[in-house]
């Protein structure tokens, strides 16, 4: 098995190219699906945060107001890399018991869906391949003001608070450009697929090659010791 890292920026179109890669049958882990289960109510994460971040951040039902949690934390660089320090290392662990769970069913690949895979670099030393969804930072920023209701200086602040888009484009194997048309993105899509399968055939491929090797040459030797003595 081999793990692929997705990540992006804010608004980038990550979600997009995470469900249609999911529609062809790629299993994947998002990130932000483990995020909201490690946090759930009376966790191990949710106390520290509760504890750290006072009770005003909690809804009426007693979850985490992650809205809320949001402002705060998009306000202060302080507050958001203890926030990360509590989060992440219990996300991870939720990932990894997910990744083993595809391996035992046999899955060839695993794509982990990672908001901030560059930022922590916590994951990529596990990773194969690595896919970055990009947008230009005009768009970005349109994407954002429309979808979540902010103005455009709370959207920078969102933006700003991430790695730039041309940065996480540098550090990726792969590149979704998604400016143009959502037709465009899913060709781009389709092709990144191609070439996920085709690199798992080669890894089963080799490795019948290698496993024929070591067979040939356990044999060669056992029959030179046969011939020897």
């Amino acid at each position: 098995m081999f793990l692929v890292g997705l990540t992006g920026g804010i608004a980038s179109g990550k979600s997009t190219v995470s469900s249609q890669l999911k529609e062809l049958g790629c299993p994947v882990i998002d990130a932000d699906v483990a995020a909201r289960k490690v946090v759930e109510p009376q966790s191990p994460a949710y106390r520290l945060i509760v504890q750290h971040f006072g009770q005003e951040i909690l809804l009426d039902n007693g979850e985490i107001d992650r809205q809320n949690l949001g402002q705060i934390i998009f306000s202060s660089p302080k507050k958001r890399r203890l926030l990360n320090s509590i989060t992440h290392p219990e996300i991870h662990k939720e990932m990894f018991k997910q990744i083993l769970l595809y391996f035992i069913k046999g899955y060839g690949y695993v794509v982990l869906d990672v908001p901030l895979l560059f930022e922590t670099r916590r994951l990529t030393r596990f990773l194969t391949h690595t896919v970055v969804v990009y947008c230009d930072p005009a768009t970005q920023l349109s994407r954002l003001t429309q979808r979540d209701g902010l103005s455009q200086e709370e959207a920078e602040q969102r933006i700003g608070a991430q790695m730039p888009l041309k940065e996480k484009r540098r550090l990726a194997s792969h590149v979704i450009e998604n400016s143009g048309s959502h037709e465009d993105t899913h060709r781009q899509v389709l092709r990144l697929h191609t070439k996920l399968e085709d690199f798992m055939e080669f890894l089963v491929v080799r490795a019948v090659a290698v496993a024929a090797v070591a067979g040939l040459s356990s044999l060669f030797l056992y029959t030179v010791r046969l011939l020897v003595s």
